[in-house]
């Protein structure tokens, strides 16, 4: 049969976006239309918007029979999703659900225990992280399949071919979570497609033909996507194939919890100190009042140069009926300085994020970034880049003006900027980040891509991706794994009382590998016991482009300890436990997903790999 629609998900860390475009074949072209998502909007109505803030609020017993409805709900659910779920949670922070998205690549928590809201002691009706974006996914397949607009039903939507986006610099235990949740949601089998890159093919729709007349061969594109809670850069590299025009997504970096939030939240606590010098206590609802005025006020002063202030007002928690509303100014200069010379200075190459010392007890929560300053870790990307760029030559070549130098240190100069994530609506936060780029190139010119949509790009981008694939036609840009991946291995040593034997690292997937693509470790045998589990630790790394399978690095110093990789081969019926040997496999799958399998190579079994997805 005939694939009806292709969806693309925007499964964002603070808003959700919903696309799609038909394929039926009647016409050249094919639209991407964005599907409004019905929620609550209050505790007694609801409306379609264009995006669902991924925030869920979990109701108390009254609220829950008191709560209006949606078209496919026959009571108030346990907790309401999106707009009002937004709203109605900032008075009551224990039982609001955000950035659900983030826990999963928390190695030190268990992604599927119920963790959220983080510190509520609401222990009985708390959400894992997983279910939560279950629960996301839910509500949007919910919302499409009640549309008025499209003709689907469950069995027709087992027709649609669906895309989820997910960061570039997630984990594997991290896809496959997302996967795995949009199957529980009723989404059936899911494609992954890199956040950054959706961005982009947003903006090859929107060029059309016209985009091989925007960029040349030989020029990098950073796609810089600063939402509300995360940041994220990757670079996008041009080359030249017999006349055509090629991509490749050559560097990705790390996925940084530092966005618009933390902006909001800096404006806030400066008018606290404020208000609290002047004698004016605030709780923490009101504080939570303040935060969302902070954040008006940003929009409206950046998007009108004419305003000089916005008021700013908080309910007071007095008890009297007279109690005075409190009130204040957040200025241009407070903006100025605490945004874009607070979060985005312009600097040097060379200033890096610092660590803070930690102290010796630490919060376990998410790992927030330490640095607030979004300068210092766009440079560092740069500077890494560079770094992934020298260890492989297979890469895309570069124009020298893309490679530049200060101070001994190389990075990458990109040529020109796409911008994504809702931060970026603001266009003097835009300037700054192009200033602090031209600071970066020095004579080299740098520019920004036009035709940006920030909050609805990814969805949009993810539905023409899907379109394309399915149809067979339209530019791909080349990827593959956006880290290498290493087994751990113990070195074969005498024991020596006192002394572990030193950790080394084999390569087993490299950077790049794309999907369908399949490797054997034939030369590498491991010998393993039948019928008892075994666990491998599993590392990973974005700096190191050069590495093939086979590889044996000395240590494990330089690498990410992602997650465990876990494994029983069945016992042999009538036999005892057994040492058999087994050589590794590593397959990238059509949908994006990394699967690692032992093979005896003997009898010609297979035994996958399972990842652990529990943490650790």
């Amino acid at each position: 049969m005939d694939t009806l629609y292709a969806i693309g998900i925007d499964l964002g860390t603070s808003n959700s976006a919903l696309a799609l475009a038909a394929l039926d074949g009647s016409t050249p072209s094919t639209p991407v239309q964005i599907v409004t998502v019905e929620q609550l909007t209050s505790a007694t109505t609801s409306a379609r918007n264009t995006t669902l803030p991924s925030a869920l609020y979990l109701c108390t017993e009254p609220e829950q029979r008191s709560f209006a409805t949606l078209a496919w709900q026959e009571q108030t659910p346990a907790h309401v999703i999106g707009q009002f779920a937004n709203d109605h949670g900032f008075r009551s922070p224990q039982r609001l659900v955000t950035s659900a998205k983030s826990w999963l690549c928390q190695h030190h928590h268990d992604p599927q225990k119920p963790l959220l809201p983080w510190q509520s002691q609401l222990d009985n009706i708390m959400l894992s992280p997983f279910e939560a974006q279950v629960q996301l996914l839910r509500h949007l397949r919910s919302a499409l399949l009640d549309h008025p607009d499209y003709s689907l039903n469950a069995d027709t939507l087992s027709r649609c071919k669906v895309t989820i986006t997910v960061p570039a610099s997630f984990d594997e235990v991290a896809r496959i979570l997302t996967a795995e949740a949009a199957t529980e949601a009723g989404w059936g089998e899911v494609a992954l497609l890199e956040e950054q890159q959706a961005a982009f093919y947003h903006w090859l729709d929107q060029s059309g033909e016209q985009w091989r007349q925007q960029i040349s061969a030989g020029e990098i594109i950073l796609v810089c996507d600063v939402g509300g809670g995360t940041a994220d850069f990757s670079l996008i590299a041009v080359s030249d194939d017999d006349g055509e025009l090629q991509l490749e997504r050559i560097s990705v970096g790390d996925h940084i919890l530092l966005g618009g939030d933390n902006m909001d939240l800096a404006l806030a606590y400066t008018l606290k100190a404020e208000l609290e010098g002047r004698g004016t206590k605030i709780d923490s609802v009101q504080f939570s009042s303040l935060t969302l005025s902070c954040r008006r006020g940003k929009e409206q002063l950046f998007d009108n140069d004419e305003l000089q202030s916005y008021p700013i007002s908080i309910p007071s928690r007095g008890s009297s009926l007279f109690a005075k509303t409190i009130t204040s100014q957040l200025s241009r200069e407070q903006l100025t300085a605490i945004v874009l010379e607070g979060f985005l200075p312009l600097l040097s190459i060379d200033e890096q994020p610092t660590q803070r010392p930690q102290s010796g007890l630490q919060e376990s929560g998410l790992n927030y970034a330490t640095d607030p300053v979004l300068s210092k870790h766009l440079a560092q990307f740069l500077v890494r880049s560079q770094i992934n760029y020298e260890t492989n030559a297979a890469l895309s070549p570069l124009n020298n003006s893309t490679q530049g130098q200060h101070n001994g240190l190389r990075y990458i100069r990109p040529s020109a900027v796409l911008f994504n994530g809702g931060v970026f609506k603001s266009q003097p936060i835009r300037r700054r980040v192009v200033d602090i780029l031209q600071q970066f190139n020095d004579d080299v010119p740098l520019r920004e891509l036009g035709g940006a949509n920030f909050d609805l790009a990814v969805a949009k981008g993810a539905a023409f991706y899907t379109a394309s694939i399915t149809k067979g036609d339209g530019i791909r840009i080349k990827a593959g794994t956006a880290r290498s991946y290493y087994i751990g291995l113990e070195s074969s040593m005498p024991a020596i009382p006192g002394l572990i034997p030193a950790l080394k690292a084999l390569c087993v997937v490299p950077q790049g590998m794309e999907e369908g693509a399949e490797f054997s470790l034939t030369k590498q045998q491991f010998g393993l016991m039948t019928g008892q589990p075994v666990d491998f630790r599993f590392f990973s790394s974005s700096v190191r482009a050069g590495d093939v399978v086979g590889d044996q690095l000395e240590t494990t110093d330089e690498l990410e300890e992602t997650s465990q990789l876990e494994i029983t081969l069945p016992s042999i019926a009538g036999q005892p436990s057994q040492r058999i040997p087994v050589t590794l496999h590593s397959h990238i799958t059509d949908l994006g997903t990394l699967e690692l399998w032992m093979q005896h190579d003997e009898s010609g079994q297979r035994w996958k790999i399972e990842f652990n997805v529990r943490g650790h």
